[in-house]
């Protein structure tokens, strides 16, 4: 069943049809009205009255006229009806004595004006006043109601002035009423519909200025019997610019009373259209009245410019949306300003070169044209750029507000930061009010990132939701607010859902280029935020089971081997040269001093000797060294090699016998696999050397399948397990342990004291 509410829309829709009906009525059988007729006894068809501002007044037709024929005819009793003359465009009257002829061009000419382009007009808003009574049929809305009969009777006022300039008593009364009423209505809307969002913007005692039109509907009406009908038009006029002038005295004290709230925005809207709409009808009229002296004027021009504002209003609701005002106006302002001076020197320039007999002056005008359109443009860079003249109020600096919102982030530590800072942004530069983070996952599973203590949104605009996940920067537009995609990250989506009491302004292109900018800059940062956060909980893992990551342990053993190298190749380069440079020096002294037979020198060539000994025990145990920190041999030949230089050299220098087999081993492994595992061996037989007094000892590396196995045995002293952290051998366990771990390894070792040392270690290939 219908609300009461559309009852009555739909009875108010069903009225203006029925009087739009007989508007039409009038125009298509071309009444001439306003001028009364009646048969006189003789047979004469006689004007007996004519209203004053009607069609037949303005045709020239007097009271008396005797009308001797129609369109060239004679009278046809058809023509007459009702005491109206119809179908007439040319009659010729008898008027003292003589035979004029009258054509009413009139009828017409302006049949166009005065009916079809105010039909069209009706038609429009009759549309609107249908999408309204659907969208109202769930809502049940009085502003909608409200706004009904706001169309209406700006449709009727319209259409009604060209049955009042046609002279038709009902169209006149309907007109002013209306006419008169639609700023009333208009603030009856404005009133309504704010009072619904929660806001009441002013006391409604203003209403009972609808008394107005009333007083001026009664006296057109008892017009004839006024002494001061002369008047009444004016007195017309007088209360629409009155109501006009409250309306803006209304706008006025409600802007400065929102200007900090969410109405400010859609107030200044409604205020700029108002001003823009009812100031040039105002103008108009005053000045229409003034040189035509006519009612014709009043009634069909107020109609026409009054369209303008009904238009617009139509617009705002029907498309749910309102033009960013503020963003428009600062442009305006700017390009006006930019406008103003090559405006003037183009009309100076132009008015000083004209001349009759100036030879060449439409080449010497475009000539002119192009260099100060040049100029203009070389103007507009130096005010943009030379100045930084801002082109947009700092509400809409987008570029700013882009590089406020990335200095913002750059201190961000968390997720929630880098929302915060991004809502923070939104909030300031957009109009809304709100903006909420939420969680989509690839199933479609909508949940609020943060605590949310109203209702949950994401149930009213789960449709939007699931749009934007497509890509990252993807805006959906709603009623009063928008959501947009603003990163992802393990299979989830970031949404962010904006809202605003009203509703929001359509997104310019500026403004949507700036929000895509946004997200990327927010999914940019939430990636490294959430890495870092990721690799912080790990590494807050790994101290809480005292154990370093194997990747950790590789990074360590990878930096420890660059230096080892860089150390290397250090001393190779600078102590090893100067000290073989040192050596050829002294054998060179050397062997010049032995040809000398002087027996004195005998002692001091002893000591040159020994020196020179020693400083090629220091040159070979210094190439050691620089073998030992980078062994030249694994990189250049591998680790099978590596390994049997190792125990060649080692086997010089200890007291046991070592015994090494590869023989098995084939294995292909990455570099830091074969430098862990020669460090491993080299740290066993350092361990050997300096605790297992030792007589044997046995080294197989071997490769099965694909596996890696690698055996120690020694015949040493052996220690016991249990008190490995009193020995001094367990320093050099540690590191294999470490290194062992590092290769994602398996370290098994037997031993005991007196019975010697055995390990395996395992690894994957």
């Amino acid at each position: 069943m219908k609300s009461r509410n559309n009852k009555i829309s739909v009875v108010l829709v069903l009225l203006s049809l029925i009087y739009v009906i007989y508007l039409t009525y009038i125009s298509n059988n071309n009444l001439l009205v306003g001028a009364t007729v009646s048969k006189a006894k003789n047979g004469d068809i006689v004007i007996t009255n004519v209203d004053e501002f009607s069609m037949a007044s303005y045709s020239g037709i007097e009271k008396g006229d005797i009308v001797k024929s129609i369109n060239n005819k004679k009278i046809n009793t058809n023509e007459i009806k009702m005491n109206k003359l119809k179908n007439v465009s040319s009659m010729i009257v008898e008027r003292n004595g003589q035979n004029l002829e009258l054509k009413m061009t009139l009828f017409n000419d302006k049949n166009f004006t005065t009916y079809l382009i105010p039909l069209i007009f009706y038609i429009v808003c009759l549309f609107c006043c249908l999408f309204i009574l659907k969208i109202n049929e769930s809502k049940n809305l009085l502003s909608a109601v409200v706004l009904i009969i706001f169309l209406l009777s700006a449709s009727i006022a319209y259409i009604s002035a060209g049955g009042s300039a046609k002279g038709d008593m009902l169209s006149r009364l309907i007109m002013v009423v209306t006419l008169i009423s639609v700023p009333l209505n208009y603030l009856l809307f404005l009133y309504q519909y704010f009072k619904e969002l929660g806001t009441k913007l002013f006391d409604k005692k203003v209403f009972i200025l609808y008394l107005i039109p009333v007083i001026n509907v009664v006296c057109e009406m008892f017009r004839s019997h006024l002494f001061f009908r002369d008047y009444v038009p004016k007195l017309n006029l007088l209360a629409f610019f009155f109501l006009f002038i409250i309306v803006g005295i209304y706008f006025s004290i409600i802007l400065i009373k929102n200007k900090d709230t969410e109405q400010a925005h859609i107030i200044k809207v409604l205020t700029i259209i108002n001003i823009f709409s009812f100031s040039p009808f105002s103008v108009f009229i005053f000045d229409t009245l003034r040189v035509f002296k006519c009612t014709l004027c009043f009634f069909f021009f107020s109609g026409f410019i009054y369209a303008a504002n009904t238009i617009s209003l139509v617009y705002q609701f029907m498309t749910n949306k309102i033009y960013n005002v503020d963003f428009i106006l600062s442009r305006l302002r700017y390009y006006g300003f930019l406008a103003l001076t090559p405006t003037i020197i183009l009309i100076t320039t132009i008015e000083l070169i004209r001349s009759p007999e100036s030879e060449f002056y439409s080449v010497k005008l475009t000539f002119l044209i192009y260099i100060i359109m040049l100029a203009v443009f070389y103007y507009k860079e130096v005010l943009d750029f030379r100045f930084r003249l801002k082109r947009v109020s700092e509400r809409f600096n987008y570029q700013d507000s882009i590089y406020k919102f990335t200095q913002l982030i750059r201190d961000s530590s968390s997720v929630s930061q880098v929302f915060g800072e991004l809502k923070t942004t939104v909030l300031e530069v957009l109009l809304v009010s709100r903006a909420y983070i939420y969680e989509v996952s690839l199933d479609g599973n909508i949940k609020p990132y943060e605590e949310i203590n109203s209702n949950p949104y994401h149930d009213i605009y789960q449709k939007q939701f699931r749009k934007v996940t497509s890509e990252i920067g993807k805006i959906v537009e709603f009623n009063k607010g928008f959501v947009m995609k603003i990163g992802e990250r393990g299979g989830k989506s970031f949404v962010i859902l904006c809202l605003s009491k009203m509703n929001t302004p359509r997104l310019t292109l500026e403004e949507l280029s700036w929000l895509k900018t946004l997200a990327f800059y927010t999914n940019v940062s939430i990636e490294n935020v959430m890495k870092i956060e990721e690799l912080m909980s790990h590494l807050e893992e790994i101290k809480q089971q005292e154990s370093n990551p194997v990747w950790l342990k590789k990074l360590m053993y990878t930096i420890e081997e660059k230096q080892r190298s860089d150390l290397a190749r250090d001393l190779h380069d600078s102590v090893l040269q100067d000290l073989i440079s040192l050596k050829r020096q002294c054998e060179l002294f050397l062997a010049d001093f032995k040809k000398d037979d002087d027996p004195c020198r005998e002692e001091v060539q002893d000591k040159l000797v020994q020196m020179n000994e020693q400083m090629s025990d220091v040159i070979s145990m210094t190439r050691e060294t620089c073998h030992e920190l980078r062994p030249q041999l694994l990189y250049d030949l591998g680790l099978v090699k590596a390994l049997s230089k190792l125990v060649a050299q080692q086997q010089e220098r200890v007291p046991f016998h070592i015994r090494l087999n590869t023989g098995r081993f084939t294995a292909s492994l990455d570099l830091d696999s074969q430098l862990n595992l020669y460090r491993i061996i080299q740290e066993f037989l350092s361990n050997a050397v300096k605790h297992s007094q030792a007589t044997e000892v046995l080294i197989m590396l071997i490769s099965i399948q694909n596996k890696i196995v690698l055996h120690y045995e020694d015949d040493g002293v052996g220690f016991d397990q249990e008190k490995t952290n009193e020995h001094s051998m367990s320093m050099g366990l540690s590191g294999i342990k470490e290194r062992v771990r590092a290769l994602d390894g398996r370290l098994r070792i037997e031993t005991s004291e007196g019975k010697g040392f055995k390990a395996d270690i395992e690894m994957e290939l």
